[in-house]
């Protein structure tokens, strides 16, 4: 049997990420960036405004205290005419003359001459000439020519995942376009004479397809490009057919119900027509017997998971998630792990890690991780879906554990947030 850690490095060593794309940056959040933004501009690319106020020399208002005096030797209350109103957005150039003053929106072009800007508050307001409160000091308000960004600079990094500020930053050195890494593109289908869609009435013996459906939104969860195929025939020439189409078009494919019985005895031998397939028996729990293997030209990734759904979506959270964050450049691709304290007694499975659901919260008081297990009780059953619709967090029993205790100390990793 093959520990978790030995199989996941198996996995591992098989991403490949897919070839840099260039996208418009509308498109970009979530990606990583694959080239250096160097800006060809400055950011501001002109003296600006950063308040709404009035462009003054600072050395025409200096002589205003901060209680609205004037200083010894001053002439007593300052008043500066203006000599107009400048828009943000402003495209005619203005001069400022020395004890003038210009009434500034956010944004405007500061005008020669002008080198600080008095915000409203500290004057009168005046439309034909202002009355200075305080005054300020060079510099002040003002947003100078490449205070954010210089020509050469970087603006985003290679391997910076694009967020709201990077794309942000972007538009505002002008880039409509940015090479990312894109999302791998995984395929998901099922097998089984059982299954029925979702859309039809399951008759007798027949179950309705679960997995395509979980694991499609498991994929789109963990950042790929996901294409549900659903459920595939089992006659060996289509199954074949089906299966190399989507390896020759997907970075990833996962084929739920295709370990286990006859059914995916006939089907693990038709893969085996196209590249290298191994079923084998993990040490976890669920999902221990699990596929994975290298098919096509390419050596696609191929994941064959187990028909119970809790056992897929498990499996496809310990061995496939990770290899979409790879592919996605991410530096950390597990989840997060926290410790936290046992709310319950907890049953394992000896000789397996166990992954079982579980329900996490924190103490308000001392901030202490505490989780619930749900079905990790002794006797229950590891199988009910409606319980891991429950969990927000998979409870990692170690190999070497049948029984947690009550209070006793446990990994727990962090599932996606809900609402």
């Amino acid at each position: 049997m093959r520990s978790v850690e030995e199989q996941q490095a198996r996995v591992a060593a098989a991403a490949v990420a897919p070839r840099p794309v260039r996208v418009a940056i509308a498109e970009a959040q979530g990606l990583m960036c694959a080239e250096e933004v160097v800006t060809e501009r400055p950011m501001p690319g002109f003296d600006q405004a950063a308040i709404d106020g009035y462009a003054v020399r600072s050395v025409d208002v200096l002589g205003v205290s901060d209680d609205g005096d004037a200083d010894e030797g001053s002439n007593g209350e300052i008043s500066l005419p203006v000599m107009g109103s400048i828009e943000a957005g402003a495209r005619t150039p203005s001069r400022l003359q020395p004890r003038q003053a210009a009434r500034v929106q956010t944004g405007a072009p500061m005008p020669t001459l002008a080198d600080a800007v008095l915000p409203l508050r500290w004057t009168d307001g005046g439309q034909n000439r202002v009355r200075v409160l305080r005054g300020v000091r060079s510099g002040a308000y003002v947003r100078r020519t490449g205070d954010d960004v210089q020509p050469g600079d970087v603006a985003v990094r290679a391997g910076t995942i694009i967020g709201p500020a990077q794309v942000g930053l972007l538009a505002a050195v002008g880039r409509d376009r940015v090479l990312v890494h894109p999302r791998p593109r995984l395929s998901v289908m099922c097998v089984g004479g059982e299954l029925v869609d979702v859309s039809r009435t399951p008759g007798t013996g027949q179950v309705y397809d679960v997995n395509s459906y979980a694991l499609a939104a498991a994929g789109r969860d963990a950042g790929a490009e996901v294409n549900r195929v659903g459920i595939i025939s089992t006659d060996p020439g289509e199954l074949r057919e089906t299966v190399e189409g989507q390896v020759n078009r997907n970075e990833i494919v996962v084929i739920a119900g295709a370990v286990g019985g006859a059914a995916a005895e006939s089907v693990r031998t038709v893969l085996a027509e196209l590249g290298e397939m191994e079923v084998a028996r993990i040490a976890m729990h669920p999902g221990s017997v699990q596929g994975f293997g290298q098919l096509g030209r390419d050596r696609v990734p191929v994941f064959l998971l187990p028909a119970n759904p809790v056992s897929a979506l498990v499996v496809f959270e310990v061995m496939v998630r990770p290899l979409i964050r790879l592919s996605l450049g991410k530096r950390q691709p597990m989840r997060r792990v926290v410790q936290a304290r046992t709310l319950s007694p907890i049953s394992s499975v000896a000789g397996r890690t166990g992954y079982l659901r579980g329900q996490l919260m924190r103490d308000q008081d001392s901030g202490e991780y505490l989780v619930q297990a749900l079905g990790g009780t002794p006797g229950a059953s590891t199988h009910l879906l409606a319980t891991l619709a429950e969990a927000n967090c998979l409870v990692v029993v170690p190999s070497e554990a049948e029984q947690i205790r009550t209070g006793e100390t446990v990994d727990v990793a962090f599932l996606a947030q809900r609402g």
